[in-house]
């Protein structure tokens, strides 16, 4: 009985311990992986840096518009007016990678509490962040085509072309994203 105990243990204890080494390398290896999405933090960080320069060209724009507004035409206003908003969508849109992007992939925000919270917050997936980043994206090339309408005489044909080309390029690209996730969504829902 003895010996055969020792003859078991003497085969199966290496094998246990070689089982016992590839589960601490998984649990390591899981480990060191799921630790490396802090590497994306101080990508999101640097965005924070993004949206101060979109905040210092934003009123350098809006001072000198504000100290040439009186020799402005109607046109001139529109235009400046649009510059601003281009600017400011494109800070909401910054402002949407950072706070989405970081809760998806970084760390939860633990601030359901806060009476500022917004609410997209709680319910953006990342299905819902692609879809809100091409629709802002759309809306800034939106703004950008109707600045250049406004002022068609400075643009070659080819170039309003192109413009128009990206334009509906970031459309169909946003609307096939939204038709996918709405078949996928239905087939989750199915299953």
């Amino acid at each position: 009985m003895k010996f055969d105990r020792w003859v078991t243990g003497l085969i199966l204890n290496p094998l246990n311990m070689s089982m016992n080494m590839s589960i601490r390398i998984k649990k390591g290896l899981a480990f060191i992986l799921f630790g490396s999405r802090w590497l994306a933090a101080p990508i999101y960080m640097g965005l924070i840096g993004a949206l101060i320069l979109i905040l210092v060209k934003f009123y350098e724009d809006l001072i000198e518009d504000l100290h040439w507004a009186k020799d402005f035409s109607p046109t001139d206003t529109i235009l400046a007016v649009l510059g601003l908003i281009d600017l400011s969508l494109t800070a909401n849109l910054v402002i949407m990678v950072i706070l989405a992007g970081y809760e998806s992939f970084v760390s939860k925000i633990d601030n359901s509490d806060h009476p500022d919270r917004p609410d997209w917050l709680a319910h953006m997936d990342f299905a819902g962040l692609k879809l809100k980043l091409v629709g802002s994206m759309v809306a800034i090339s939106g703004i950008y085509l109707l600045e250049v309408f406004m002022n068609i005489e400075k643009y070659t044909a080819e170039r309003v072309e192109l413009l128009i080309g990206i334009h509906f390029t970031l459309m169909v690209s946003g609307l096939i994203m939204a038709i996918t996730d709405y078949i996928v969504g239905r087939t989750t829902k199915h299953d």
